[in-house]
């Protein structure tokens, strides 16, 4: 058996964890998957198929180089059932607080919180694929990835929209407080999933505050969010907002275009 480790540039929180698990879901030679997001390090056991396993990982986009291939003598692996219940939390999580956000993001008129919430969304569908994918049939999962994928982009496009029409013609200036104090939750909620993904690997504290400080996504996005609430509070414009809106609407269609790699032959 061979065990190779891949440094992937963009895996940099569950849900390129979670994409990368799918995309190697079914592969018969492949024995078992390895994950450091600290360090952003893959390490796969394999039998044989190394081109093969590179040219996946060359589909998803994730930046991806082989550090190293060494045959190994390791065959026996820690049992990743208990992973089923993880997924099933944070999903549950990240549903929770897209409704929420979208809630408030349209009570209070932010297209930065409403971006945010597609953000959740995104990484609910991730963790539904993981989940979904188990026991299914390739085919099943990828009709699912391009159903996921192409409603992901859809929801975008009508932000950006209405982004672009509140820039033009709009002035509608959103409740900064309500920005601050549901992205506050949010950004617990994503320290919450991350504390939850770690523990479940048995990892050290120090492993989980590495990874939920230098390595998500979602909480830098939160923080923006939060930050985008200030502005509009000190500088008395929507412009904050619309502008964090616009960028978590571009990271959303990213992560959507990932998705659908997963549905390509």
């Amino acid at each position: 058996m061979q065990k190779t480790l891949f440094r992937v540039d963009q895996m940099d929180c569950p849900s390129e964890e979670n994409l990368i698990r799918m995309k190697f879901d079914g592969s018969a030679h492949i024995k078992h998957l390895e994950f450091d997001l600290t360090q952003r390090i893959l390490t796969i056991f394999h039998e044989s198929g190394l081109d093969q396993i590179e040219s996946a990982l060359a589909e998803l986009k994730l930046g991806h180089t082989m550090l190293s291939s060494d045959s190994t003598q390791q065959t026996a692996f820690d049992n990743n059932k208990a992973q089923k219940s993880v997924l099933w939390s944070v999903l549950m999580i990240n549903l929770f607080f897209f409704i929420l956000e979208m809630t408030f993001g349209i009570v209070s008129r932010s297209m930065g919180l409403v971006a945010d919430s597609l953000d959740m969304l995104a990484d609910s569908f991730v963790y539904a694929l993981s989940l979904m994918a188990v026991g299914k049939s390739l085919f099943h999962k990828k009709t699912v990835a391009k159903i996921a994928g192409y409603f992901q982009i859809i929801l975008a496009l009508i932000g950006f929209a209405e982004v672009i029409r509140r820039t033009l013609f709009g002035q509608e200036f959103p409740d900064y407080s309500t920005m601050i104090i549901v992205s506050l939750g949010a950004l617990i909620g994503n320290g919450w999933c991350l504390y939850l993904l770690q523990r479940s690997k048995d990892s050290d504290q120090a492993h989980m505050k590495a990874s939920l400080i230098f390595t998500s996504n979602d909480i830098i996005i939160n923080l923006g969010v939060i930050l985008a609430g200030l502005l509009v509070y000190w500088l008395g414009s929507n412009i904050p907002d619309l502008l964090i809106g616009a960028l978590v609407f571009i990271i959303v269609t990213k992560g959507a275009l990932r998705i659908l790699s997963l549905g390509k032959n």
